[in-house]
């Protein structure tokens, strides 16, 4: 406890800036996912009575559902697209200014969709919700790279599990706001859609006082009295060699080496498990179970025989049982380490999948038997976000060099909000066949991605960027000889300036 309140200490401009990138990160993500679900009876009564004072009659209920799918979905048509370009930009411009640029894009995004009823006009939610899903679609990788950036070696773990600490915390708030008491009312639910331009005015107003990443001023500008002052500014007075000399390692395999592109890092020999390793857990992420859970929690909920009244509240029940997880796994993860997180996750998930399915067939036979699916369920959420949560995006961070750090997450955030997509259109049909042995499906994935990630990832607690590297060259090369170039990376450098 000392340690942890001195590191507090010396650390607050770090702890400072996590808040800032948070708010405007992925908290806004899991704000869009969680209040959407409150506004749907609001939203489909607006498009109703709009279309009925246009044309004179109401809409055929077909054309409703169409139109209501659409609202959803194109938040992450509009995601894949922000995710696409963060690459370009993350490159171009640096991760601070793009940063600021998509929250005024997400402030106009909030007015439009706002205004849309005072406008009479449902079209101004579908264009809001598409802005809302390109600014969401930027933000969450430049925030999780921008974290990881800022942190110094030993504080790397705690600083990236908050990425899913802030998912988690836009959830509950979005469920917060979303209760018919504050702004899930008939008359309140614009105001609830136009909610999401707070966190980013804020993240826009604060984000000026704080530094570009320590790497990416050294590295990609060369300003290595920048890069100093701002380490100072993050990580307080004193003597921070070990993560200049990690710049200075990574810097020295960069000497004849640009930003890869997305096909490059797709050909790249020497990063073939990293790929493999990041497309199995945001795959894994999106097939786990938890999305199909939170986008259709009504309808699970029902199923397990709960009236409609309730819902709501149990809804709000998991979703801070999971925020109070989430910030269990920032301090749990240094000391366990990622592996042992993923791996103890995935099989506590996938068994606790397999109860939820039972108790859904039991339901009709003992009366206590729906409370046991709705702790079930809470578990299935705190397990979640005590393990895969936090730990995977902590693994995104730290297997990939700078170089081609902006591709790789490129690659997982198009597999995100296609996963997004995929489930949130799907899951209603797979439920209607399948009923509740739907999440057996999810549980073997979970089983299956366990096996893989005891079998072949590297452990990357307290390990420098070049010594991930070198574990992973075992499996890149493991059937050749690892090129000379590799072997010469640690010889390529010598700086010992103290800050």
């Amino acid at each position: 406890m000392p340690s942890f309140l001195a590191d507090l200490v010396q650390y607050r401009g770090l702890f400072q800036m996590i808040v800032v990138l948070g708010i405007g990160g992925t908290f806004q993500n899991g704000f869009q996912i969680s209040t959407i679900t409150y506004m749907s009876q609001h939203v489909k009564a607006f498009i109703n009575q709009t279309w009925l004072e246009r044309y004179g009659h109401p809409i055929h209920q077909d054309n409703l559902l169409f139109l209501w799918s659409m609202t959803v979905s194109i938040f992450g048509i509009g995601g894949l697209l922000g995710s696409s370009g963060s690459r370009y930009l993350t490159v171009k411009y640096g991760k601070k200014k793009s940063l600021m640029c998509n929250n005024l894009l997400m402030i106009v995004a909030a007015s439009i969709m706002g205004l849309s009823k005072a406008a009479q006009s449902f079209e101004m939610i579908l264009i809001g919700r598409f802005m809302c899903g390109v600014s969401a679609g930027l933000c969450v990788p430049l925030h999780h790279q921008y974290t990881g950036e800022i942190s110094p070696r030993k504080l790397r773990g705690l600083a990236n599990s908050t990425c899913s600490c802030f998912w988690t915390l836009g959830k509950v708030m979005g469920q917060i706001s979303g209760q018919r008491e504050l702004l899930g009312s008939q008359s309140l639910w614009p105001l609830l859609m136009a909610s999401c331009g707070l966190p980013a005015l804020v993240q826009m107003v604060t984000l000026p006082f704080f530094p570009e990443s320590p790497p990416y001023l050294l590295m990609h500008k060369g300003d290595q009295e920048g890069c100093k002052k701002a380490m100072r500014k993050l990580w307080g007075e004193g003597h921070h060699q070990a993560d200049i000399d990690d710049i200075m390692k990574e810097k020295a395999t960069m000497k004849n080496t640009k930003i890869l592109s997305v096909l490059e890092l797709m050909r790249e020999p020497a990063m073939r498990w990293q790929l493999y390793m990041i497309v199995i857990l945001t795959t894994t992420i999106q097939l786990c179970g938890i999305n199909a859970i939170y986008f259709y929690a009504f309808e699970v909920l029902q199923a397990a025989g709960f009236e409609e009244s309730m819902i709501s509240y149990m809804t709000l029940a998991i979703g801070l049982s999971e925020l109070v997880a989430a910030v269990v796994c920032s301090s749990i993860i240094e000391r366990l380490g990622r592996k042992v997180l993923l791996r103890g996750g995935y099989l506590i998930m996938g068994s606790l999948l397999a109860g939820i399915t039972v108790t859904l067939s039991l339901q009709e036979w003992y009366f206590w038997m729906p409370y046991c699916s709705l702790c079930l369920i809470i578990l299935f959420a705190v397990v979640f976000a005590i393990g895969p949560a936090g730990a995977t995006v902590a693994i995104r961070v730290e297997i990939f060099q700078l170089s081609s750090r902006p591709s790789a997450f490129v690659i997982s955030s198009v597999i995100n909000w296609v996963g997004i997509f995929v489930i949130g259109t799907t899951f209603p049909f797979i439920v209607e066949r399948l009923k509740h042995f739907c999440f057996l499906i999810f549980m073997g994935v979970l089983f299956t991605s366990g096996i893989i990630i005891h079998l072949f990832l590297p452990e990357t607690k307290g390990k420098s960027i070049m010594e991930i590297t070198e574990e992973f060259h075992k499996l890149n090369f493991k059937k050749k000889p690892i090129p000379t170039a590799m072997k010469r990376i640690a010889e390529d450098y010598t700086f010992c300036t103290r800050l």
